[in-house]
């Protein structure tokens, strides 16, 4: 069945791959992005493939941007839009922090109270969050992230439990992609190093944090999105979507494995 789907950080990596696999399925795909180069772009990307993309500019940090969605009638969210930050809780500057969980959680949940108030009353509607397998487990140096997708994670289920209450057919999934190469998570640990100077507790192993990094992005990164996108797609089209959603499936099972085994 057709449905109309909005998607937030579309202008790059694994949201604009959904964007595109779900248009290739004939949906109504409404892709947003976080500023008006990259709808530009997107919107030209998308005329040279010959598929149809309804694109604009939505900075979910905006409150006029997040208003655009109330008219809309949208079967299914994706709230995709995201930020990284790196750095040590010992020392990491907390207005770092603050800005993660600014961009998502707070403007996240605030977009989807928004979508929230169309779908309850037409008793008709999906949203999906993705967070991380990174909000499962806890990553050194890389916590004023992985503490947002935690909080994030934990959002998705409660909220969940919260619609079953009502009754009204609206539902939430959390989408928890693994490291996929995309750029981002090389951005995100190398945001540290703008900051960490002679003064951080760090600084003496900078140099070998950053190498051990490398080596792990090149073993573990998948090398494209389409098997996160594969659960997007099967989360979006779902009548009734399960809770996690999570791909690739081998990192997924060692989160699994290293939570039982109490790492």
């Amino acid at each position: 069945m057709k449905k109309t789907i909005l998607i937030t950080g579309a202008g790059t990596g694994i949201g604009r791959d959904a964007a595109f696999a779900l248009a290739a399925r004939g949906h109504e795909v409404i892709a947003t992005t976080f500023d008006e180069a990259q709808a530009d772009a997107l919107r030209a990307d998308a005329q040279a493939r010959g598929q149809a993309l309804q694109v604009f500019k939505l900075d979910i940090t905006n409150p006029a941007d997040r208003a655009l969605l109330l008219p809309l009638k949208l079967d299914v969210l994706i709230n995709n839009a995201g930020i990284g930050e790196s750095g040590s809780l010992a020392e990491v500057d907390l207005d770092r922090v603050r800005r993660v969980f600014e961009v998502n959680l707070f403007a996240t949940l605030a977009l989807t109270q928004v979508a929230l108030r169309g779908m309850i009353e037409r008793e008709s509607g999906t949203v999906l969050l993705v967070s991380s397998i990174a909000g499962r487990l806890p990553m050194p140096f890389l916590m004023p992230y992985s503490m947002t997708k935690f909080a994030l994670s934990a959002a998705g289920a409660g909220l969940r439990a919260e619609l079953d209450q009502l009754g009204k057919n609206v539902h939430v999934a959390l989408i928890e992609p693994g490291a996929i190469h995309t750029g981002f998570n090389q951005a995100m640990t190398d945001s540290k190093y703008a900051w960490m100077n002679e003064s951080s507790y760090f600084q003496a192993q900078a140099a070998q944090m950053r190498r051990k990094e490398q080596r792990t992005f090149a073993f573990l990164e998948a090398r494209d999105t389409r098997s996160i996108v594969a659960q997007i797609v099967k989360a979006a089209e779902a009548r009734r979507p399960r809770l996690r959603y999570v791909a690739p499936w081998a990192q997924g099972l060692m989160v699994r494995l290293a939570r039982m085994l109490g790492v």
